[in-house]
């Protein structure tokens, strides 16, 4: 089977060639790289280059989801039975897409399978071990996510919520429910896709003998950098109101009123430690919300 590995790169290239370099290493070889500029300022596409894979140039920074799916046209279109979505910030194990593959012969419903993903500077902590959504708080979220690992993630199992740092998805599921929504532009993409692809009668796969270890919000500026506060708040108001079905209306509302409740106080809590960048992020966030 054909898999095709797309990774994403922003003014990275450092990371993308250390990601780059341990893929060359894995024991499965019936795969190709296909690394999206996402038009880097930087001299990117130039060091991008000398590693003899394809990169895609795109002429904008499309954002996650948008890079992600000119990447997944072209494996498409190149006959890809498989097609790997991969943060451009990890490194991967020798035999994690071998064990990832095994996940599909388990059940033919089975449409994305995850594996488990390790801090890239602490290798025994676990940043995701399976996930779920929260549907009151209208999140994805990680199982034992800054616990060391003692083997409390080691289980197959269907999960609802794979990370979009480490996807492997069939091609039929794009085929069917199509590619990763750009309404989103960043954070929380791969939540919506997860809810696609259970709607489309899939099934979520997590196999803990694929790992990878991840350096942790580097493409963003870290876990909670201004960038990711303004983007997280935009997007989770925007999967509210996509996905409000889901829950019935009292819930709803009251989800609202408790997610609203509490960026407040992050505000004046973020404005009490004098981190004013990261409280007028939190407003910049609500505000655009307010355009979609």
């Amino acid at each position: 089977m054909l898999v095709y590995i797309i990774l994403i790169n922003y003014n990275g290239y450092k990371d993308t060639i250390e990601c780059v370099n341990s893929l060359k290493q894995i024991s499965y070889k019936n795969c190709k790289i296909i690394i999206v500029d996402n038009a880097s300022s930087d001299n990117s596409i130039s060091m991008l280059k000398k590693q003899g894979i394809t990169v895609i140039e795109s002429k904008r920074n499309l954002g996650f989801a948008g890079g992600n799916n000119l990447g997944i046209k072209y494996a498409l279109a190149h006959g890809a039975d498989y097609i790997m979505l991969l943060n451009n910030d990890t490194i991967v194990g020798e035999y994690f897409l071998d064990n990832m593959l095994e996940s599909f012969n388990k059940d033919n419903k089975i449409g994305l399978v995850g594996c488990k993903i390790m801090y890239y500077d602490e290798k025994n902590i676990i940043w995701y071990g399976g996930g779920y959504i929260d549907w009151f708080k209208f999140l994805g979220v990680h199982y034992s996510m800054r616990q060391v690992d003692v083997g409390q993630c080691d289980t197959e199992k269907e999960i609802d919520f794979m990370t979009g740092c480490c996807m492997l998805i069939k091609r039929q599921v794009f085929e069917k429910i199509g590619l990763l929504s750009e309404d989103y532009f960043m954070y929380f993409e791969d939540v919506d896709f997860c809810v696609k692809v259970r709607n489309g009668g899939y099934k979520i796969w997590y196999n803990p003998k694929g790992v990878i270890y991840h350096k942790v919000g580097l493409s963003s500026g870290g876990e909670e950098s201004p960038f990711s506060i303004e983007w997280c708040t935009r997007n989770r108001i925007l999967f509210m109101n996509r996905y409000k079905n889901n829950v019935s209306n009292f819930r709803f509302i009251l989800s609202k009123k408790i997610f609203y409740s509490t960026r407040f106080i992050r505000y004046f809590q973020y404005l009490f430690m004098g981190q004013k960048v990261k409280a007028k992020a939190i407003i910049r966030g609500i505000k655009k919300s307010a355009y979609n």
